[in-house]
């Protein structure tokens, strides 16, 4: 199983309502192929109540093996059902790279 279906995979485990999970590698200075940069847009129930560095912490515990291991950056942007009802269901742009190759 590749990094990004693992991180899907394990995921799942808060139940959301929509999940993506991208694999922005391509746009940072890494070897073609990578499996280093993600972007996840998650939408959970879980989330009511808590404060966005709670969320965070919920996703860093559940990805943690990866987190030590394969993945350099994790985007996270992470909401309840209605403050994504509220935003029209619209994930979120990334921001260019600004390079890490020192060019």
């Amino acid at each position: 199983m590749n990094v990004q279906a693992r991180i899907e995979d394990k995921l799942r485990s808060l139940e959301p309502v929509h999940l993506t999970v991208e694999n922005e590698s391509h746009m940072h200075s890494v070897p073609a192929n990578s499996e280093t940069h993600f972007k996840v847009t998650l939408v959970s129930e879980r989330f009511a109540g808590l404060m966005p560095v709670k969320r965070h912490q919920q996703i860093y515990a559940t990805l943690a093996d990866e987190l030590s291991g394969p993945v350099h950056a994790l985007a996270l942007h992470l909401y309840t059902p209605a403050e994504w009802q509220a935003r029209g269901n619209a994930r979120p742009d990334s921001p260019n790279c600004r390079g890490g190759s020192g060019g």
